[in-house]
């Protein structure tokens, strides 16, 4: 006989829908494939990414710390994977994949499920527009090594490391001057305005020093002839 009590209810919202996106468009995998799959790990890399692209539509202004607390409420499993439990979603283990990801390179990353979209749905790229956007931040943002390395051990970090973007002040398109920001450099397809290409810049960066580079660089990623729309910045040089 059938018992209510047995029933446990659980609200997905959105969420259902989003993960199904992401499980269509082939994310865990790519990601997987990018970063590898550890054999002991709880969870993987790429159930991560999906587990912060859900988070990120609903639970953005609590600390990381918290992010297990989101998925005590959703069920994890079914959107995630399975086997995928809340408290292996710690900021530990968010922590090592944004490592990884860093390592690897966004743009790489992007560009690689961008790639997979485009083929799958077959999203024409014969017009594209190119244009960028400041964010800006709170807090310092010390970019120097620190000052407790041997001088020694400082150029090496500096010849090994990959180099990260500049947090700093620069032209602000959100109207905040006064704070640091980074830049979004993006390409969007004319078909849907669908965001194909993706490159992340310090925040002192001009248009006119990347425009014409990302164009070029666009055309041989995507191994398309397309017509690319900008404002003056892509004919001008900084």
């Amino acid at each position: 006989m059938f018992n209510i009590k047995d029933v446990e209810i659980q609200n997905i919202d959105h969420l259902g829908i989003v993960a199904g996106i992401v499980d269509s468009i082939g994310l865990v995998e790519i990601i997987n494939d990018l970063l590898g799959v550890e054999e002991e790990e709880k969870v993987n890399s790429g159930n991560v990414v999906k587990a912060m692209i859900l988070n990120g539509l609903g639970f953005v202004s609590k600390p990381l710390y918290m992010f297990p607390k989101y998925f005590e409420s959703i069920p994890c499993e079914h959107l995630i994977g399975e086997g995928v439990k809340p408290e292996y979603l710690n900021d530990d283990k968010l922590g090592r994949v944004l490592d990884k990801l860093f390592l690897k390179g966004l743009d790489t990353t992007f560009l690689a499920i961008s790639l997979n979209v485009v083929q799958k749905f077959q999203i024409s790229t014969l017009i594209s527009h190119l244009d960028s956007s400041s964010l800006h931040m709170h807090g310092e943002y010390k970019s120097c090594l620190p000052e407790v390395i041997f001088e020694n051990e400082k150029e090496e970090l500096q010849l090994n490391s990959k180099q990260a973007i500049n947090i700093t002040y620069g032209y602000s398109r959100d109207h905040r001057p006064d704070l640091k920001q980074f830049l979004i450099e993006l390409i969007c397809t004319g078909d849907g305005d669908i965001p194909i290409f993706f490159k992340s810049a310090s925040g002192n960066q001009t248009d006119s020093q990347s425009f014409g580079k990302i164009a070029v660089e666009y055309q041989k990623q995507m191994k398309v002839d397309s017509l690319i729309v900008a404002d003056c910045a892509l004919y001008l040089r900084g």
